[in-house]
């Protein structure tokens, strides 16, 4: 009989890892709830309809299809089987998909539910995303993302505040963050200056590659698109734009002056750029980067990439401005915006650059030790006090050596055990042991909860 095993690109997650990544979410979910965001979940499937078309030609590929349940081939001509026409045969034998995000499943919420939502709307959601990608460090087929978006709202406010919470987020992690910066109308007054105002999303695309094959690779492909040595140059000579924020987006002024897009995507960077400089962040610093393009379709103004540092990872968050993506299924005119914190590359990050805290380590702070039924008893009370004081503990389930018992403590990291044996009974005390550091204290039951909850 053959080992079981699972898909690649996923993984089984063990307690340990777990607890970890939970602290992870807690984190981001208790920050997204101090800036007024509402949770919200939706299905794992969705019509796939609502996916397709969202994110280019590119991510269509990347689609999870999920097979029609009973007789699925009916629907599927002799003659598109025999010339294995496999657009035709996936269209009708798959109607549903798994979510490749969780921004268009929200703009899909936002039309079936738009009459009971108040407006502007602010939503979180923590949910896994699937895509059919090449597993490899740091990338995964099955990984969460943890997004907060804003719904019908056009104030640039919501940019700013997005950029305090991956601010505020990343810092009680202690993961030291660059938050990249661009805006979609400088990437189309770009384009216009090269002469290619109808081909931008291509430029986009090729750009977008940037950090994964490098310059001279992002004009390889360029060339290999059609596009000719003058656009390519255009495109080049803005990729290589230096200096700080303000140096850049005077360089970007002279360049698209005559572009009003352009013009337009500029004057939104320096208002979210001015408020930030006004705030300041607590340890993330904010970088405008002319080649971030994130090739998404539906981003329409500010879009955002968030790197660590001091480690070789992609980047750990993302985000931008859709004005219309409502509007593919029937509701105009809502413009929303919102980032998306990758928590499986942040663990990554965290576990690499070993900033876990201690607590995230452990779920329970004591072990109570079972010496037999008398004591056990006790213990059964005293567990129940530590408890209802909002202390995670539990009991050994049976009679069993001290050594077995503290060895079940070291393996769970649990930093406290509890002794009640027939001195504690008849002193009505507890022995406390410190499993670090050996040290061992005789408590009453108020007094171990008190240094316990310290």
């Amino acid at each position: 009989m053959s080992q079981p095993s699972i898909p690649k690109g996923t993984r089984d997650f063990s307690p340990e890892v777990m607890i970890r990544r939970n602290y992870i979410f807690d984190v981001i979910r208790s920050v997204f709830q101090r800036y007024g965001y509402l949770p919200l979940e939706t299905p794992s499937m969705e019509q796939v309809e609502t996916l397709t078309g969202k994110y280019g030609d590119e991510g269509d590929k990347l689609i999870f299809r999920v097979l029609d349940s009973g007789d699925y081939l009916k629907g599927v001509s002799d003659e598109a089987l025999q010339t294995r026409h496999l657009p035709v045969i996936t269209k009708t034998i798959a109607e549903k998909a798994l979510r490749y995000d969780l921004t268009v499943p929200f703009a899909r919420f936002v039309v079936m539910h738009q009459h009971a939502l108040a407006f502007p709307f602010k939503r979180y959601q923590i949910q896994p995303v699937w895509r059919a990608d090449r597993p490899q460090k740091g990338r995964y087929r099955e990984f969460y993302q943890c997004d907060a978006d804003v719904v019908g709202s056009d104030s640039l406010i919501n940019e700013v505040e997005l950029i305090q919470i991956f601010d505020d987020a990343l810092t009680q992690l202690k993961v030291p963050a660059i938050i990249k910066i661009n805006n979609r109308k400088i990437l189309m007054g770009i384009a216009a200056s090269a002469g290619i105002a109808d081909r931008m999303m291509e430029m986009t695309i090729a750009i977008d590659k940037l950090d994964k094959i490098g310059e001279e690779g992002v004009m390889k492909e360029l060339t290999e698109r059609g596009f000719s040595a003058d656009a390519i140059g255009v495109i080049q000579s803005m990729l290589g734009l230096k200096g700080d924020n303000r140096e850049q987006l005077a360089s970007l002024r002279q360049v698209l002056a005559a572009n009003e897009t352009g013009m337009k995507g500029i004057e939104e960077i320096e208002f979210v750029l001015d408020k930030i400089d006004a705030l300041p962040l607590a340890s993330a610093k904010v970088e405008l980067d002319i080649t971030l393009a994130r090739g998404l379709n539906y981003y329409t103004g500010a879009i955002f990439e968030v790197k660590a540092e001091g480690v070789q990872m992609g980047s750990i968050c993302g985000g931008g401005r859709y004005d219309d993506l409502t509007g593919i299924f029937g509701l105009k005119g809502v413009s929303g915006v919102g980032i998306s914190f990758g928590a499986d590359r942040i663990y990554d990050v965290m576990n690499e650059l070993n900033l876990f805290p201690d607590h995230a380590k452990q779920s329970t702070r004591v072990l109570f030790a079972n010496f037999g039924p008398q004591e056990e008893q006790q213990c059964l009370q005293l567990v129940r006090q530590v408890r209802q004081a909002g202390i995670n503990a539990e009991i050994y389930p049976e009679s069993a050596k001290m050594k077995k018992q503290f060895k079940y403590a070291d393996d769970k990291h649990i930093p406290y055990v509890a002794i009640v044996g027939e001195e504690e009974l008849s002193s009505q005390t507890i022995s406390l042991k410190h499993m670090q550091s050996g040290e061992q204290f005789k408590l009453t039951i108020h007094e171990l909860i008190a240094r316990i909850q310290d």
